[in-house]
């Protein structure tokens, strides 16, 4: 039986697109007709295949998921797209939706949500992989856009995965959890966290927390320091 509905994946993690496939590949109505990992070739290979459907990550070397869909949306409204991602704050929902995604699920559950997912974005509803309503959904477009101001040109010098790091880092996570949830070596995550030490100029953990509070990157009421 012919599959009803085209798919593609945009992230840049290997190991995680072929996760996805996996798991799509369960339900034979899928079929995963193309993959990227940057913005820029998963837009001209979207110009080209046309899918029903499209999974991006936030988190892209070239442009944010966020940018992306904005660019899909723009030249190919027909497409349905679905975010998936390690970043679970409120914020990054809205704008997701805000931007024209139907869905958004995060990284750490999605072989629990990601078929759930795609069946209800493919109806033509919103879906949270969280208890979260379509009407919560709604509310949230109706928000005025929220932008993290970066005011700090040295943030500017980091890497696109720098800056990715920088944010989970700030929030105490540890090397191993940042890697499992990036799909990369903890080793990795200790080169980029001296990196990024060393390009912002700080000389500890807590001044690491409260620049990235500063900036807007985490919630300044987590931290007493």
């Amino acid at each position: 039986m012919a599959a009803e509905t085209s798919i593609m994946i945009i992230d840049d993690h290997p190991l995680f697109r072929e996760g996805l496939k996996t798991i799509i590949g369960r339900d034979r109505r899928y079929e995963i007709v193309g993959e990227a990992g940057t913005g820029q070739k998963g837009f001209d290979k979207a110009k080209k295949l046309k899918p029903d459907l499209m999974m991006i990550d936030l988190s892209l070397p070239d442009m944010s998921g966020i940018q992306l869909t904005r660019k899909i949306r723009e030249l190919l409204p027909e497409i349905k797209i679905m975010i998936v991602t390690m970043h679970a704050k409120v914020d990054y929902m809205a704008e997701a939706f805000q931007a024209g995604a139907s869905g958004f699920v995060v990284k750490e559950s999605a072989a629990e949500g990601l078929l759930k997912g795609i069946k209800t974005v493919l109806k033509g509803d919103y879906f949270l992989d969280s208890a979260v309503s379509t009407q919560v959904v709604e509310t949230l477009m109706k928000l005025p856009g929220k932008e993290t101001k970066i005011t700090d040109a040295r943030y500017g010098t980091l890497t696109a995965r720098e800056q990715e790091v920088l944010r989970p880092l700030a929030e105490g996570l540890s090397s191993k959890e940042i890697a499992q949830k990036l799909f990369i070596s903890p080793k990795t995550v200790e080169n980029h966290r001296a990196n990024i030490m060393n390009k912002l100029d700080l000389h500890s953990t807590i001044e690491l927390v409260r620049y990235a509070a500063k900036l807007g990157l985490i919630d300044v009421d987590l931290w007493t320091n």
